[in-house]
């Protein structure tokens, strides 16, 4: 019985297939790109389709295509496989792919391929939404110049929502927690990046990625953009499109009044090191962010200049300050080096201040068990050892930023 019931099991196994290995995504220019298997790309999640295990379970040597078309996104999905389980057989049903697919898929996705090559030749009519506010030329590394544009548009731009509909659908696989957005609030604000490319002689677009904006009321009369949903397709990662976009959108809210300074909706630990680098990069430019001013401590000119000239919060200005203060700082120098790092402790300290004042309004009417359990209170030792580690993650994501700023000096 035993051995059945491992043989029952190790067959149960071999229906199981790693969602991020079995789903090929391509964005297709051309015919010839459906054969070509150097265009496919993979999710780099699928926890918020398949759960946290990210496996799909019922199918042996199963694969899931997912095209699109470069410019209009026209998708196409097929999947295939082997052999599948059969609840009668094995006493569970087979995962529904397509199903659960369908739910975050455009509307109206294409199952065959000859109606997708048909789809695939209109691409070339493609014009971008909105207008172009930004355009440039990139040499990527082993690879040929390109061209890409910006382009700002408002949903009620004609024949945008169903195109954004197209966009987002990929946010799951690549953002997490990731979650669509409300297109009819009119605060939203878009960014569309294509590269522009000339085939036989024509102009065409591939769709590149994109940026939305949402701009929140800030008292009495101006607004506060909070950037929320940031994605450059795969194909065109690792050749400083985030930052571009990103540098695009700030250019423009420098010539607005009316913004008062720009926040991020709970930043990846990616973007949050793009935004810090094009932050850094800008501050170096300001006065009061001069290496002899960083070694005098953060200051209110800092705040102030920052938001003034580059629409940077407090919180932001002051981790531009504690980046730029690292790169100023002689870490051969113990004296310079200790300053700094009790500096960047002392605002790491702050949570633990505010405990300490709740502390003494609460010791009064709490127990000892009661009060560590209303405030986690930490031992002494414990707090300097948590203080030592934030610090040493923060130095490590600074010195990320130094490192792409040193390429840019």
């Amino acid at each position: 019985m035993a051995d059945l019931s491992v043989a029952k099991k190790s067959d149960l196994e071999s229906f199981k297939n790693k969602a991020n290995d079995v789903i090929y995504f391509k964005l297709v220019r051309k015919e010839e790109d459906i054969e070509d298997e150097s265009k496919t790309f993979h999710p780099d999640m699928t926890h918020q389709l398949f759960g946290d295990s990210e496996l799909i379970f019922g199918y042996k040597n199963l694969n899931v295509h997912i095209y699109y078309s470069a410019a209009r996104l026209i998708p196409y999905l097929n999947i295939s496989y082997r052999e599948s389980c059969h609840e009668d057989q094995h006493g569970i049903k087979p995962d529904d792919v397509e199903k659960i697919l369908s739910n975050e898929l455009p509307p109206n996705y294409f199952t065959n391929l000859d109606t997708f090559r048909v789809a695939l030749s209109e691409d070339v009519n493609f014009k971008p939404f909105g207008h172009m506010v930004d355009s440039y030329t990139l040499t990527p590394k082993n690879s040929e110049e390109k061209h890409f544009e910006v382009y700002y548009v408002k949903i009620e731009e004609p024949g945008f929502r169903d195109f954004h509909v197209k966009l987002q659908s990929f946010i799951k696989f690549y953002i997490d927690a990731a979650s669509y957005i409300d297109v009819d609030d009119q605060q939203w604000d878009f960014f569309l990046v294509f590269e522009k490319y000339k085939e036989n002689g024509e102009h065409k677009y591939a769709t590149a990625g994109y940026m939305t904006v949402y701009n929140f009321y800030a008292y009495p009369s101006r607004i506060r953009p909070r950037i929320s949903q940031v994605l450059i397709l795969p194909p065109f990662q690792k050749m400083g499109l985030c930052v571009r976009v990103l540098q695009t959108f700030y250019n423009i809210c420098y010539n607005r009044p009316e913004v008062l300074d720009i926040t991020v909706e709970d930043p990846s630990e990616n973007f949050q090191r793009v935004r810090d680098f094009v932050d850094a990069r800008n501050c170096c430019n300001l006065k009061s962010f001069q290496p002899s001013e960083l070694n005098q401590g953060f200051s209110h000119e800092m705040t102030h200049e920052a938001q003034l000239k580059l629409k940077l919060n407090r919180l932001q200005a002051r981790r531009m300050y504690e980046i730029l203060r690292l790169k100023a700082t002689d870490r051969g120098n113990k004296e310079h080096y200790r300053a700094y790092r009790l500096d960047v402790k002392r605002r790491l300290n702050i949570p633990f201040l505010r405990n300490r004042r709740t502390y003494k309004k609460l010791e009064k009417s709490l127990s000892d068990e009661e009060l560590s359990q209303t405030l986690g209170l930490m031992k002494k030792e414990q707090k300097f050892q948590y203080l030592e580690n934030a610090f040493q993650e923060e130095l490590n994501s600074y010195q990320h930023v130094l490192d792409r700023l040193s390429t840019f000096q």
